[in-house]
């Protein structure tokens, strides 16, 4: 099963359907998104595959969100939640958070998704790896992720300005 991984995209909807198309194209089979939504259009842009969306610290009209989620069928995962998809354990935070960074890693997860510092990160610390796809708004190379959980095999996806 492969996930496409977004963060940060702020207000930017042009932006996230041409990284949702991007990575519906290289084969993604869910989204998920790492917060800094910040509008209810950038949610709605979020289709065509299961999606799983966390608020970050830019997400200030949560019930506005929460209605888009709900009205493309995408699960809202609040400040942070750990899901399973194809037998894999992933926390999803944006990374602002001590707190739901530490309830979440306490968890042990495979994976643990964040976003926040607009900077890519693949690492494996102990039994987790942690990734930060990027950001789709105020970066010099505007990313998003493509993660194979079968292969283990991440790629990170330029998405043009």
């Amino acid at each position: 099963m492969r996930i496409g991984i977004l963060s940060d995209t702020h207000d930017q909807a042009l932006r996230t359907r041409r990284a949702v198309a991007t990575l519906l194209e290289a084969g993604a089979e869910a989204l998920i998104h790492c917060g800094d939504l910040t509008t209810p259009e950038v949610v709605l842009e979020c289709v065509g595959a299961p999606a799983y969306l966390v608020f970050g610290n830019c997400d200030y009209d949560l019930d506005a969100l929460r209605l888009a989620m709900r009205q493309v069928g995408a699960t809202c995962l609040e400040r942070g939640g750990l899901i399973e998809l194809a037998g894999r354990r992933i926390a999803v935070a944006h990374g602002d958070s001590r707190r739901e960074y530490q309830r979440l890693t306490d968890e042990a997860p495979d994976y643990f998704f964040s976003g926040h510092t607009h900077v890519r990160r693949d690492e494996r610390e102990g039994p987790t790896r942690f990734i930060n796809p990027g950001a789709l708004y105020r970066a010099s190379t505007f990313t998003v992720g493509l993660l194979d959980l079968l292969t283990d095999e991440y790629r990170s996806l330029t998405i043009p300005r």
